[in-house]
């Protein structure tokens, strides 16, 4: 972090030189006072640099005012509202987007068009290296039509725009510092970014400091795994006793993070070239997490009391990214854009008896009682993206991509090897209009290659003490594996207007997507979702045949939408926990080589996942603005061929929303019902509906034309509803925050 405040404190000293010779224009003002007006922006999607009504794929878009307007959230938080989008969360600093029921390696995370290639496939603990300070607007792309823009994307996309380098000369300096607060974990956040054309030069740089204690929880919200009661059957007089003492706040809960990020270009007639660098740190608490029984014998079983230790993650990460896109305008080519990005990312997590929280500030080495240390997750990643924009009437190019990662897991929780992958793709993208149909055609072919090893514990010796190295090296054996995997993916998007209120649009798709390294080589506890994992390397392709069929109607006082959508998918690729009965029955022994934890196995069975999409609305003038009203729904369903269900699939959802604009001033009321999940794979558990009430309001108060004040008012969980979200590992010891009320001021000269 030294070396990105070096560099903002150069560039602010020349901004001063050069700030008295930047003013902002009138007309700038009024651009910046109609963007508070979402509904009247042309927003544009980056990926395909053409506007979201002429975009056939379905795709939400998050605009920059909109992120305005919420507090500090993670991802999955972000979007989770938004129709076919949910959240698989660990805690409020964790939340990692599920698209249409499919999460982990299947949905990408992507910055400014790349991959982010931290090591959030590794947990459901691990945070998606995301920076979402001043950013543009968040581009959401369902179902394996993301092809087009990522490979093995089955799921979808999410893409994050900042526009950190800047593909168009800034015209006018602009600064803006921010502080927000909530309630709900006593937390605070403050930031500031700054744009300007230096000497040529644009600038761009951010900055973000938040600090989050543990959140509160309403009264019962925590389970009691020890405590289940048949129907009818009354409580015993001290268990309601415990149940009025229960704890109204999740210990470990809290998170602080620190983000810059700093972007220089140089814009021509021949196009922009520019660099960036971006640096994040985060330092998080682990709301759960288990320990192998052998940890504690003197217990007997699986350790969970950790009410006098502090159990924490510290993540520290860093981007470099150059891009640029070069005009040739000849006859067969119009352009080429080139995109690459060196990042690295460590995760390390570990105990610390310090229950108040006080002076933890990075790793550290001394453990009192917990000798074994840190256990650190890193990546190096390495990836180049070439796009070559074909000449003619109609839009057409050619992709070539090149990614290369080492991950490795260091210390005594490691529970997989150190592994290595390289991705080669080259792939064709075509749009254009045909006797009045819109068509979008993209094909890719991928290569996968992945390095990795897989050791297996002597089960004879599980009991024993294995300090003795020797001892413990001749009961390790070792096996190797080169893991290479070609397949050539499919997606075609047809559209067509009715009329000028109906479009009827139709997308196929045959996608591919090979195993990931988790997937093929974890072998060993993973104690932050108490379970002990075995991934397996003979695990095939999956393969996703898709269709979806969507039609959408709007007038000046009218909108609906409707999607359906069917996706088999061949060889799906899912984690299995194993029954009471079976867990029973390996804990019941003198040796038990799973550590007293839930054995979960990586399988394959073939998987068919349908589902719909339904939005219904109203706008008319409404006193002196507009009044928006909708509602919707979305539902999906997830069976195996055999007629059993996938794990952890998100419920049905109703979605209702209230917005009223005027000029300067917005306020939005949403109310979400998260309906019971009954629909539950073997070995898992029913989970509760709930009701989520949440209200944004925004004002903006300009003075003169060159300065802005923005005030935004949120409460979420209004209710203080006690809810539990199902696609979580954590559900049941790690529930949703509760009411939480919220103030986030900026300013902008």
């Amino acid at each position: 972090m030294k070396h990105f405040t070096a560099i903002v404190g150069l560039l602010f000293v020349q901004t001063q030189l050069c700030v008295a010779e930047n003013t902002i224009t009138q007309e700038e003002s009024t651009n910046s006072d109609a963007q508070k007006n979402i509904r009247e922006i042309v927003v544009e999607s980056s990926l395909v640099q053409r506007n979201y009504s002429e975009i056939s794929n379905p795709v939400h878009i998050i605009s920059g005012a909109e992120l305005e307007n919420v507090g500090t959230q993670s991802l999955g938080e972000l979007v989770d509202s938004k129709l076919g989008i949910a959240s698989s969360d660990y805690g409020p600093a964790v939340g990692q987007p599920i698209i249409r029921g499919l999460s982990g390696p299947r949905v990408r995370v992507l910055h400014n068009g790349l991959v982010i290639r931290d090591v959030s496939n590794l947990g459901a603990d691990h945070v998606n290296d995301v920076d979402l300070n001043s950013a543009e607007q968040i581009e959401v792309v369902r179902g394996p039509s993301a092809l087009l823009f990522n490979n093995g994307a089955i799921g979808g996309i999410i893409n994050v725009v900042d526009g950190i380098i800047a593909e168009e000369d800034i015209t006018t300096s602009e600064f803006q510092v921010g502080a927000e607060s909530q309630s709900v974990n006593d937390g605070s956040a403050y930031n500031f970014s700054y744009k300007a054309n230096l000497g040529g030069l644009n600038v761009k740089l951010a900055h973000k400091t938040s600090d989050f204690g543990d959140y509160d929880i309403p009264i019962g919200a925590l389970a009691h795994a020890d405590e289940h009661h048949d129907d009818g059957e009354e409580p015993l007089e001290d268990e309601e006793e415990h149940h009025d003492d229960e704890a109204t706040t999740l210990a470990n809960s809290d998170y602080e993070l620190t983000k810059s990020k700093l972007g220089i270009s140089r814009v021509g007639d021949w196009g922009f070239a520019g660099i960036s660098y971006s640096e994040s740190e985060v330092i998080m608490g682990i709301p759960f997490h288990t320990e192998p029984a052998d940890a504690h014998p003197e217990e007997g079983g699986v350790h969970e009391d950790h009410e006098d230790e502090r159990i924490f993650a510290f993540t520290d990460s860093s981007k470099f990214d150059v891009k640029g896109e070069f005009n040739l305008d000849n006859s067969v080519i119009n352009n080429v854009m080139l995109h690459a990005r060196v990042s690295d990312y460590m995760h390390s997590e570990q105990h610390a008896e310090d229950a108040d929280h006080d002076a933890v500030d990075a790793p550290s080495d001394e453990h009192p009682e917990h000798e074994e240390g840190p256990t650190v997750f890193s990546t190096e990643a390495t990836e180049i993206s070439l796009n070559f924009n074909l000449a003619g009437a109609q839009s057409h190019s050619i992709m070539l991509n090149f990614a290369e990662q080492e991950a490795s897991i260091i210390g005594h929780e490691a529970f997989m090897n150190p592994s290595s992958t390289q991705e080669y793709t080259i792939g064709y993208f075509r749009s254009q209009k045909i006797a009045g149909l819109d068509i979008s055609l993209g094909l890719r072919h991928d290569r996968a290659s992945r390095d990795g090893s897989v050791t297996h514990h002597d089960e004879d010796h599980a009991d024993e003490d294995h300090a003795d190295e020797d001892h413990a090296d001749e009961e390790l054996e070792i096996d190797t594996y080169n893991i290479d995997k070609s397949y050539t993916s499919l997606a075609l998007s047809v559209s067509r207007d009715i009329t000028e209120a109906l479009n009827l649009k139709m997308g196929l798709a045959r996608v591919s997507r090979a195993p990931a390294d988790v997937e093929l080589f974890i072998n060993g506890p993973h104690l932050s979702t108490g379970r002990f994992e075995v991934g397996n390397p003979n695990l095939d392709t999956e393969q996703a045949t898709n269709i979806d069929l969507a039609a959408r109607y709007e007038t000046d006082q009218f909108f609906a939408e409707i999607t359906f959508f069917s996706n088999d998918v061949d060889n799906y690729i899912y984690l299995q926990d194993e029954t009471e009965e079976e867990h029973t029955t390996h804990t019941a022994g003198e040796s038990d080589p799973h550590m007293g934890l839930t054995l979960a196995e990586y399988l394959q069975k073939d998987a068919t996942l349908t589902g719909y999409e339904i939005e219904l609305g109203t706008s008319f003038q409404f006193w002196n603005g507009d009044l928006m009203m909708s509602v919707a729904r979305d539902s999906v369903k997830a069976e195996f061929n055999d007629k059993t269900h996938v794990p952890r699939i998100v419920p049905s959802r109703n979605i209702a929303t209230v917005a009223y604009n005027e000029d300067d001033f917005n306020v939005r009321l949403l109310l979400k019902d998260v309906e019971q999940q009954t629909n539950i794979g073997a070995g898992e558990q029913a989970t509760d509906g709930y009701t989520m009430l949440d209200i944004d309001m925004n004002k903006t108060f300009s003075v003169g034309a060159k300065t802005a004040f923005n005030v935004s008012l949120f409460a979420n969980n209004l209710l203080d509803e006690s809810a539990r979200n199902h696609s979580s590992f954590v559900k049941d010891n790690v529930p949703l925050p509760g009411r939480n009320l919220g103030i986030k001021l900026s300013a902008t000269f």
